[in-house]
C-alpha cells in the first residue's frame, strides 16, 4: 500500500514535469520586444493651437482673458487655419484707462468680439507671405493694410515684434498695438 502511494506520487510529479516541459516556450521580454511594443503605440498628437500659444505666453494674459470673455476659445482652437495678430499686455495697457476692464464686462461681449476678430485672418499667413501695401480681410469682415518699412512688418499700424509662431491650427504674430476696427 505504501508502495502504491509512492508510485502515485511519483507519477503525478512525472506528469506535471512533462506537461511543463511540453508547454509552449515562454517568450522572453527583451529590450527589442519592448521597443517593438513602444513603436506600435501611437504617440499622442501635441495640441498647440493659436490659443495655446497665447495661453503659454506671459505677455498675452490680457489677450487670453479677452478671448475667454468673448467666448472665442473654442472657435480659435478649431481647425482653422487662423492667422492671429496678438497684442501684448503692454499694448492693452496703452489703451485709455478703463477700456480693457469695460470690454471684459459681459455687456461688452459684442464689441470685444468685434475687436478680437479684427486681429484674426482666415488662413495660415506667414510673415514672408506678406507684401507692402497688401490688404488682408479679417474675420470681422474689415481689412487691414500691410506695410513693410526697413525690414519691419506692420499690420494696420501695429508693428510685428515676433513673427511666425506656428501652431497646429495656424500662426501667431505678436504685435505692439491693439487694433481697433472702424
Amino acid at each position: 500500500m505504501k508502495m502504491n502511494k509512492i508510485t502515485a506520487f511519483a507519477a503525478t510529479f512525472l506528469v506535471l514535469g512533462l506537461w511543463t516541459a511540453c508547454s509552449a516556450p515562454k517568450e522572453e521580454t527583451t529590450e527589442e520586444t519592448v521597443m517593438e511594443t513602444v513603436e506600435e503605440t501611437p504617440a499622442p498628437v501635441p495640441s498647440n493651437t493659436v490659443v495655446d500659444i497665447a495661453i503659454g505666453s506671459p505677455d498675452h494674459t490680457t489677450l487670453v482673458a479677452a478671448v475667454q470673455a468673448a467666448g472665442l476659445v473654442e472657435t480659435l482652437s478649431g481647425d482653422g487655419p487662423f492667422t492671429v495678430f496678438a497684442p501684448t499686455n503692454v499694448a492693452f495697457e496703452a489703451l485709455p484707462a478703463g477700456t480693457v476692464e469695460g470690454l471684459l464686462e459681459p455687456e461688452s461681449k459684442e464689441a470685444l468680439t468685434g475687436i478680437l476678430t479684427y486681429h484674426v485672418v482666415s488662413g495660415n499667413v506667414m510673415s514672408g507671405d506678406l507684401s507692402d501695401g497688401q490688404e488682408v480681410t479679417t474675420l470681422n469682415g474689415q481689412t487691414l493694410t500691410v506695410s513693410i518699412q526697413d525690414g519691419k512688418v506692420m499690420i494696420g499700424g501695429a508693428t510685428v515684434i515676433a513673427a511666425d509662431l506656428a501652431g497646429t491650427n495656424g500662426v501667431v504674430h505678436v504685435i505692439d498695438t491693439v487694433l481697433l476696427p472702424e
